[in-house]
């Protein structure tokens, strides 16, 4: 470490914790990002989180969010932590609007802040459409039609059999539904599993999923690069996503989750996935470069 010193912000959104620096303001070289990741995200010898946002100026959008996992790998979309972009850009007084546009690597994504008292507490959204076809997400499964989606297919990972359905919300998605309860899940085995799998080129974040009735599910999840988080925005969309189409529940649906519970509604007008959820500050602070 140098003597150069960043700024940052501590956030999450149920849990999802990640570390937002601001580049307007602090200069990280894009070749040190993956690096700092890892070394900040560490949570005995660092600040602790699920991985850096990075909140860049841009003339695509309002701003953009630039991703990276606790392993220093590089993020897609994050449902969670662009909640938390929008409220650190409208209590920083970087916008005045409640209704901005975020630039990420999967897309541009409008979000509607809810304020109170001069502050962002949560926000709405506009996920997009769920993806899917396989070699969009990716998912490749042998002797299984490359553009026919994989919903409720048996698949062996690891010499256990599931049936998995497979969605992108901007990332790879693989969901499974449980009959026994995921409070007991060993998902720190059986999500690496997943993660790692031939099945998915890219890595796979993994859902566990318990349903109690029509407009309520509860989640576990494995991401890639991170483990189990305490929550998974695009995540918990791709399960609502998952649950319609095996007829499951309705599309408005409660996900609970180990940090809390999201708002997931698949709107049959336009085809996108809407969520609503919480976004906190946790702490302010800087740390060497």
């Amino acid at each position: 470490m140098g003597d150069k010193t960043v700024k940052f912000t501590k956030m999450h959104g149920c849990g999802n914790d990640y570390i937002y620096i601001y580049t307007g303001t602090e200069q990280v070289r894009n070749e040190d990002k993956p690096a700092l990741a890892v070394r900040l995200s560490d949570r005995h010898k660092g600040i602790g989180s699920d991985g850096i946002i990075f909140i860049n100026p841009t003339d695509r959008a309002d701003f953009e969010m630039e991703m990276y996992n606790a392993d220093g790998s590089k993020g897609a979309m994050c449902g969670n932590g662009i909640r938390c972009v929008g409220k650190y850009v409208y209590d920083h007084g970087l916008t005045d609007k409640t209704s901005i546009d975020i630039l990420t690597g999967a897309g541009v994504k409008r979000l509607g802040l809810k304020t109170e008292g001069g502050r962002a507490v949560g926000a709405t959204v506009n996920m997009g459409a769920p993806i899917f076809v396989p070699a969009e997400i990716p998912a490749v499964i042998e002797g299984q039609d490359g553009n026919k989606p994989i919903v409720s297919v048996p698949v062996e990972i690891n010499g256990d059999d599931y049936n998995i359905t497979c969605i992108s919300m901007g990332n790879p998605h693989c969901v499974i539904f449980m009959d026994d309860d995921i409070r007991n899940l060993g998902i720190t085995t059986i999500g690496p599993q997943f993660e790692h799998s031939v099945i998915f080129p890219d890595r796979v974040n993994t859902e566990f999923i318990n349903v109690h009735d029509r407009d309520h599910i509860s989640m576990r999840v494995w991401e890639r690069g991170s483990g189990e988080t305490l929550a998974c925005g695009t995540g918990a969309c791709a399960s609502v996503v998952a649950c319609v189409l095996n007829g499951y529940t309705e599309r408005k649906v409660k996900v609970s989750l180990l940090g809390g519970d999201l708002d997931i509604y698949w709107s049959p007008e336009d085809d996108f996935v809407y969520m609503t959820g919480p976004a906190e500050t946790v702490f302010e602070g800087e740390t060497y470069m």
